[in-house]
């Protein structure tokens, strides 16, 4: 009864949100020549000089969740992306980003726009980042949830995707995301490790498009140059990768039914 009321209690929030405030003014992205990628400024910077209180933040939290689910996990089809253990940094700047119509995503403005200010962001983030990763999340080989067919086999090619995908990671990924898709706080580089494949094949092809108005540039320089098949194949290896002493317990196996 009690997921029954946190479960409609979630989706009135999201309701709510949803015709809460339009979408922020743009700012000028990536495209203008002016775009400085990470300035130190406003909200942003306000915010990561403020020390986040997990326990107020996740209070802020149960607007998220609507979407992004109480655990952080967000969802398997990439439709809303795994924050969990996500770094403050990047939640902070990502948050801030959107607010101030740096980032295009119509869908989150308005909840993002429900904090109330610099050192909510900075709450809420550090609630975020002390969650475990989920183990269980969107993978290349992963049958999609609207799929119905009982004959349904998983790609042929999933060892190639990820041998390949992993040879491109490690020649030009690795050294800001991480052997193990750690990221870099300090440099607001993010955590992928848990996250879900179509997530991130989203987001690389944006990026590439020129569609991610708040990309780093130096990321864009080394993605520009990658064709669809080679981002299918990164996507696949981020998302095979894990976090030790990051990662949630794997959930333990039902016990067997006992004999009448």
């Amino acid at each position: 009864m009690k997921k029954l009321i946190l479960a409609v209690s979630l989706a009135m929030i999201a309701i709510g949100a949803a015709h809460a405030a339009p979408p922020a003014p743009k700012q000028q992205g990536i495209e203008g020549k002016d775009y400085k990628w990470n300035a130190q400024e406003g909200e942003k910077i306000e915010a990561l000089t403020k020390k986040g209180d997990k326990k107020r933040g996740e209070e802020g939290y149960e607007t998220c969740a609507a979407c992004h689910l109480p655990s952080g996990a967000g969802r398997t089809d990439g439709t809303f992306p795994q924050l969990a253990g996500q770094h403050t940094t990047v939640l902070i700047k990502q948050m801030a980003d959107i607010r101030a119509g740096l980032r295009d995503n119509p869908t989150m403005y308005p909840f993002a726009a429900t904090l109330t200010d610099a050192q909510e962001l900075a709450d809420v983030s550090a609630y975020i980042e002390g969650l475990c990763i989920p183990v269980e999340h969107g993978t290349y080989d992963m049958k999609p949830l609207d799929n119905k067919d009982k004959n349904w086999k998983a790609p042929a090619d999933t060892a190639q995707r990820l041998a390949e995908g992993k040879a491109l990671y490690e020649k030009e990924c690795k050294e800001c995301h991480g052997a193990n898709g750690e990221g870099v706080k300090d440099k607001f580089y993010p955590v992928i490790a848990g996250q879900h494949y179509k997530y991130l094949l989203r987001q690389m092809t944006e990026i590439r498009d020129g569609h991610r108005r708040n990309a780093n540039p130096d990321m864009v320089k080394i993605i520009k140059k990658y064709n669809d098949s080679q981002l299918i194949s990164i996507s696949a290896y981020q998302s095979s990768l894990v976090m030790p002493g990051n990662m949630c317990k794997p959930k333990a196996a039902a016990a067997p039914a006992k004999k009448k």
